[in-house]
């Protein structure tokens, strides 16, 4: 009976050990953690493949897979197969789960003085508009935006040239461009632009005017060098005229709500990985230009200089056409490029 009893106590000190412990189940000897879920971010932009940014931007959806260890998985669709510009732009202001790389004329539409900051002639090199993105100015309306549409701008300089006119005719002055229909994107900035210099803008999405031009629907598209040797156009025109109008540039934006829901890790690698892919894109951008230029001039293309001064001062109407402009908005961006030029 002795040794009953002294059994039935270590028994029940065992169990006193074990109801004392830890409540979670013990785990099974080599059983997995479950898996963090999957984040899936679409990526629309206009860019086809074989153009630069949609290049760079293959490289950061690979390297932000990477990094993220199966957390995020970027997918991006290049072409304008997904939603781009106006509507792309809704997608991001729905809360979608998207990234869109287009226009900064299309943030335009929510806070329009995104569009005086991209008017027409302002910038001569590539670096007086990167160093206006860092601006007080810039930063005030990345701020705006988010504040009042929920939009993120991851980045606001992804460049790919300035852009020019690709016609079936040598421009060199405005009145070349009478009774020409020039495509443009769904802007307002981009419409007056080319009313301003002459000619009858046409919106329409890009993927559509290489049917366009052949159609007759449209005598020409404005553009950068590298979107007209990577989309063809070549095919279609064969003049280039380097009036320079407007800087080619793309905005990077992501919704809030969106960006709200990611881990700080992940910010930060996408963060991290889109600001490589913006000086990739810079880099290569710069080093193809002339490259591009050599082989358009293979193709039968033709470059033609235009008078610069004749085009800024048909542009001037420009600026006086946006009454929703913050006031005084275009005389505090000229003071801001002075102070970028003196710095330089």
């Amino acid at each position: 009976m002795k040794k009953i009893a002294m059994l039935l106590a270590t028994v029940l000190m065992a169990t006193s050990i074990v109801a004392c412990g830890s409540k979670a189940p013990a785990e099974t000897p080599g059983a997995e953690t479950p898996a963090a879920e999957t984040k899936e971010i679409t990526i629309s932009t206009k860019f086809v493949d074989d153009e630069q940014t949609a290049i760079s931007l293959k490289k950061v959806v690979e390297a932000v897979n990477e990094r993220s260890n199966g957390s995020l998985e970027l997918k991006l669709f290049t072409g304008g197969t997904l939603p781009i510009g106006k509507d792309g732009m809704e997608q991001i202001v729905k809360g979608s789960d998207w990234i869109l790389v287009d226009g900064v004329n299309f943030l335009g539409d929510y806070v329009p003085d995104y569009n005086a900051v991209t008017g027409p002639f302002l910038y001569t090199t590539f670096d007086e508009y990167l160093a206006m993105t860092k601006t007080p100015l810039v930063e005030e309306l990345n701020a705006k935006i988010e504040a009042d549409h929920g939009v993120k701008v991851l980045s606001l300089d992804w460049v790919f040239g300035f852009r020019s006119m690709m016609t079936k005719q040598p421009i060199k002055t405005p009145d070349d461009m009478n009774g020409l229909n020039i495509r443009v994107p769904t802007s307002q900035l981009y419409t007056y632009t080319i009313e301003a210099m002459g000619g009858n803008p046409v919106s329409m999405p890009y993927p559509d005017t290489y049917a366009a031009i052949q159609q007759g629907v449209i005598d020409g598209v404005e553009g950068s060098i590298m979107t007209y040797y990577g989309t063809q156009q070549y095919e279609n025109v064969k003049e280039y005229s380097l009036t320079n109008h407007l800087l080619g540039v793309s905005a990077v934006v992501i919704s809030d709500d969106l960006w709200a829901e990611l881990t700080e890790e992940q910010q930060t690698i996408i963060s991290e990985e889109f600001e490589k892919g913006m000086q990739d894109n810079l880099d290569e951008t710069i080093k193809a230009e002339e490259e591009f230029a050599d082989l358009l001039k293979a193709e039968g293309v033709n470059f033609h200089e235009v008078d610069a001064e004749a085009f800024l001062k048909a542009a001037e109407p420009v600026y006086t056409k946006f009454p929703q402009w913050t006031p005084g908005i275009y005389e505090r961006i000229l003071e801001e490029l002075e102070k970028i030029k003196a710095a330089q």
